[in-house]
């Protein structure tokens, strides 16, 4: 008996702190109003995600494609395309704060050239031209499989990192100026990130991702 006044007790104190949270809200209690208002929440705030990734999206790339017109180096490239939608859509990932960002291109850069340069294909045509032989088969099988285990061993993963590795061995991008043009076009990505969820009043990290206490 005792057991049952008490579930009746918690019962009845649930039931009371649902109505103080319908009030609040200004609902009713009725389940069909409270899922259909959770529903309502649910799709204003992906429509509200979706006009932030397609502006911040259309800006970023807009901004890099005619800087790389003006200034002839490669500030537009397929795998910038994956971290701005990262950088955007996911702002709390880990993967999304700017120093595995930043760093994760980095080593995708210097692991791809790095390839490029055991092989001896640092001056070759790139792989669209003259097709894949040996040597980039094991320069494109050696850069992204060092630059994901660097970037695990170093705790920055990014994955869009890896396709910017594959872009460098397979010989798409291969001066030493326009691997400083990719890390440059990373940067100014991370920076507009960093404004515009600043603006939005989520708390995108300066560096490094929060640690949980």
């Amino acid at each position: 008996m005792t057991r049952m006044k008490h579930a009746e007790k918690d019962e009845k104190h649930i039931r009371a702190m649902n109505g103080t949270s319908c009030a609040l809200k200004g609902l009713s209690c009725d389940p069909v109003e409270m899922a259909t208002y959770e529903i309502k929440s649910a799709d204003a705030r992906r429509a509200s995600l979706a006009s932030i990734v397609f502006i911040n999206g259309f800006a970023t790339i807009a901004l890099l494609a005619a800087l790389a017109m003006i200034w002839r180096v490669p500030l537009v490239f397929p795998s910038l395309g994956p971290t701005a939608f990262l950088l955007f859509a996911s702002p709390e990932a880990p993967s999304a704060c700017p120093r595995n960002t930043l760093w994760g291109h980095a080593i995708g850069i210097l692991c791809g050239y790095g390839a490029l340069w055991l092989t001896g294909l640092q001056h070759a045509p790139s792989a669209m031209l003259e097709g894949v032989n040996l040597a980039r088969v094991a320069a494109a099988a050696f850069s992204l499989a060092s630059t994901g285990a660097l970037m695990i061993l170093l705790d920055v993963v990014h994955s869009p990192a890896g396709a910017t590795t594959l872009i460098i061995s397979l010989g798409i991008i291969t001066h030493p100026m326009h691997l400083l043009a990719i890390e440059a076009a990373v940067a100014l990505i991370v920076i507009q990130a960093f404004v515009t969820h600043r603006l939005r009043g989520i708390a995108y990290p300066l560096w490094s991702p929060r640690t949980e206490m």
